[in-house]
């Protein structure tokens, strides 16, 4: 695509003056190598330029980051051409979740805890990286991702599981498909429906749907669903050092959409139950430089963050992470 005169650049903010728009260039090669990595294409020349100024943007936002004295570090990705707005509306909750309806039911035992733990080095205990796409359906990913693990932790047999089908089915337990839901509540459809399927036989299509399914088809069961008290993040500990990963939801902001590395903290997203927008699956926990974290599996893909993972700071519910903790029984 020929480079647009510098009046055009300036008009769309690109460059804030002709002799600024050599540096212009640079970006714009920047930003064709990314749509190259990304596989991205634009319909119009208009939303072409629409996309390399928003990319340019967050780059910008980017690099003031990584500038400054944070534990983290943050990178483009696969989102880079998208504002916060865009990616709030395809990728997290578009119904508020209240995690406060949750009861809990965890009961501490008095056995310790492990100082750290990291399940996915234990065995053959967590499923790879998954990607949700472009449809709310994390809680569907944290409740497979927990359930897998804890049925693989107790018979040794890891499954594959079918989010699909919690997408579909689960609305009955106050769960909206691409609009999110809760992995408790997902917990309690599996429970009462008798069963969930194998991804192999009720695929992921990261769309709502219609239900599917097939009783005789069913893989993976729960006999109990419990439930860590509100705001207890010790209890998520005990419940992850000593049983199997646990699911959590938390606040994401917009910062977090670009996390490369290191241990995520913010002072902008909120602890309290009725702000959660995302689920994940804690898989262990550590402390690197002083600094307490949980080691969490997300639902990105594997491109994002560190092979699909994040750090987030532990011991301060932080983002609200201990606001809706829960974990599965499995029927084995």
């Amino acid at each position: 695509m020929r480079a647009p005169p510098p009046l055009l650049l300036l008009l769309l903010g690109i460059c804030s003056a002709p002799g600024l728009c050599l540096g212009g260039a640079r970006d714009e090669l920047l930003f064709k190598t990314w749509m190259s990595q990304n596989n991205r294409q634009y319909g119009s020349e208009e939303e072409y330029w629409q996309r390399l100024q928003v990319f340019m943007e967050n780059k910008r936002r980017i690099d003031r980051h990584n500038a400054g004295n944070h534990t983290f570090q943050l990178g483009l990705n696969q989102f880079a051409d998208m504002t916060f707005a865009e990616f709030q509306k395809k990728y997290l909750w578009q119904e508020p979740q209240n995690c406060s309806a949750t009861k809990g039911n965890f009961v501490s035992g008095a056995g310790l805890s492990p100082s750290t733990i990291d399940w996915r080095k234990k065995g053959n205990y967590v499923t790879p990286v998954k990607n949700q796409g472009p449809c709310g359906s994390c809680w569907t990913f944290s409740t497979t991702g927990c359930l897998e693990s804890a049925i693989a932790i107790q018979t040794g047999k890891l499954l594959n599981l079918a989010e699909q089908q919690l997408v579909d089915c689960a609305q009955d337990f106050n769960n909206h498909g691409c609009s999110g839901g809760l992995p408790s509540q997902a917990f309690e459809y599996i429970l009462y429906n008798r069963g969930l399927m194998g991804e192999d036989s009720y695929p992921y299509r990261a769309k709502n749907g219609t239900c599917h399914f097939q009783p005789q088809k069913a893989i993976a069961f729960v006999k109990d669903v419990v439930n860590i008290t509100l705001y207890d993040e010790q209890g998520l500990v005990e419940a992850v050092g000593r049983f199997n990963p646990v699911s959590f939801a938390f606040e994401v902001v917009g910062d977090f959409m670009f996390y490369k590395q290191g241990v995520y903290s913010s002072t902008k997203c909120q602890d309290t139950p009725d702000k959660v927008n995302h689920a994940v699956l804690a898989v262990g926990y550590g402390e690197e430089n002083g600094v307490p974290y949980w080691i969490v599996k997300n639902s990105w893909g594997p491109s994002w963050g560190m092979d699909g993972y994040f750090y987030i700071e532990r011991g301060k519910n932080m983002c609200g992470l201990a606001a809706c903790a829960s974990f599965p029984v499995p029927l084995v």
